[in-house]
């Protein structure tokens, strides 16, 4: 076992693109690694992707290991796997970290069963810290502190594994800021041939079709939610008005979607999308902790409820107690006029 302290983070790309929660992670990796006096290590798996490692060393990389292969060209779970939990294996980081995306989520069980280690998924939060074990009677320093919603989000856990290495979480994107590249910024790129087996190739990409999303809730400066509260799914149009005016994107609480008011891609929270906006504005949406966790970093946060007491306004900066029937339409009625 390794005595360094380096922080790995697993970059995922697609066609020769990083996904931001990659960036984002390697700029917590740096907070992470400054802390553990460790090092940051980017993994950059694909088929001519070398361009891809100046960008993670300019996002914070101070190394990275190149993995270039034919079959890495396109995810598929087994070479994929083969290729990272060998690095894993033989490397051993102090922590490793993955995008909690559809291929983290993959990808990131397999590489920690193999390498017979913890997991914790969807993290929202990472810190440095120690635990005290009563059962050992011994004090594990300078442990990956991972952090999630738990119970169906009615709790926030601290998850710690003090024995194994390395400690390895997926993170859901949005929950981390992202930085500015720093193209002066210098680092060492490791060229890896990885071992890809046939029985690696058993699953064969035929062809591919990629449907791009017509909702942008993660870049959007607005975001006007909307949650039970609305009522009806022809209610809920207020919503979509004054979003359409703001220039901003139509978000929902679960209970919204739930309820049929709007489709599942417009869901902000621990199991939507998490975002940052300058302004959210969250309409008819009582606050749960779900809920909260995917917008509480918002620059500014109005919210309009009948509850006085709803939980939504304890992070909310400007308070409206009213019917967002009632509410909606003279906000909607003023920003016409003002725009006139």
């Amino acid at each position: 076992m390794t005595d360094t302290k380096n922080v790995w983070v697993f970059i995922e790309q697609d066609e020769g693109h990083i996904e931001d929660v990659s960036l984002e992670l390697l700029a917590k990796a740096q907070e992470l690694a400054g802390t553990l006096g460790g090092e940051v290590w980017a993994l950059v798996c694909g088929h001519e992707v070398e361009h891809l490692a100046q960008m993670a060393i300019s996002h914070g990389a101070g190394h990275v290991l190149l993995v270039e292969h034919p079959e890495l060209a396109l995810y598929r779970s087994l070479p994929y796997s083969r290729a990272v939990t060998d690095l894993v294996r033989e490397r051993r980081p102090y922590i490793c970290l993955f995008g909690a995306t559809s291929v983290g989520r993959d990808l990131a069980p397999r590489v920690a069963s193999a390498a017979r280690v913890g997991l914790t998924a969807d993290c929202t939060d990472l810190q440095i810290g120690d635990y005290d074990s009563k059962k050992d009677r011994q004090i594990y320093e300078n442990l990956l502190y991972q952090i999630r919603p738990a119970f169906g989000g009615n709790i926030i856990a601290t998850i710690v594994n003090p024995r194994t290495r390395p400690q390895m979480a997926t993170v859901r994107e949005g929950v981390m800021r992202l930085q500015s590249p720093d193209s002066t910024r210098q680092g060492s790129i490791e060229r890896i041939d990885p071992v890809i087996e046939d029985r690696d190739l058993a699953l064969q990409v035929l062809s591919r079709q990629v449907r791009q999303s017509t909702v942008h809730l993660k870049d959007s400066p607005v975001v006007v939610a909307g949650g039970a509260g609305a009522g009806s799914k022809e209610d809920f149009e207020l919503i979509r008005e004054l979003a359409h005016i703001l220039g901003g994107e139509v978000g929902a609480s679960r209970a919204a979607v739930d309820a049929g008011y709007v489709s599942r891609e417009h869901q902000v929270g621990q199991t939507g999308t998490t975002v940052r906006p300058r302004l959210y504005i969250a309409a008819g949406i009582s606050g749960a902790i779900q809920h909260r966790a995917g917008m509480d970093q918002s620059n500014k946060i109005i919210a309009i409820n009948t509850d006085p007491d709803a939980p939504i306004f304890q992070i909310a900066h400007y308070k409206i107690v009213g019917d967002l029937a009632e509410v909606l339409p003279l906000l909607i009625d003023t920003l016409r006029e003002k725009a006139k």
